[in-house]
């Protein structure tokens, strides 16, 4: 891969989640100086916690998930990029989030 193709892209990335995060700093600081109720604004924080949980959750799976099918194809010994590949990986990234799926029902 050209670095002079890596540095923009990783850039605009990084501005994108530099926004993301201010823009959600400030929706909740407003949403705290509204006045709402306190049991609201509690109420969001906790979703807003379990929702990066599960999100985390949901990565980690579906990482794990997609090593295994790397190591499969490794194990096989495939070389080249066939469509049994293709549907190994795409296979293996829909066990990890049918295991998230799981997971995160037994969790609550």
């Amino acid at each position: 891969m050209d670095l002079g193709l890596l540095v923009p892209i990783s850039l605009f990335v990084c501005i994108t989640y530099a926004i993301k995060v201010v823009v959600d700093a400030r929706t909740r600081s407003r949403m705290i100086d509204a006045g709402g109720a306190e049991e609201m604004v509690s109420a969001i924080m906790r979703d807003e916690e379990q929702r990066r949980r599960h999100a985390s959750l949901r990565w980690g799976i579906v990482l794990l998930s997609v090593g295994a099918g790397f190591g499969l194809i490794q194990w096989f010994g495939w070389q080249q990029v066939t469509p049994g590949m293709i549907a190994v990986l795409a296979g293996a990234t829909g066990l990890g989030n049918l295991a998230f799926f799981a997971i995160a029902r037994k969790l609550g």
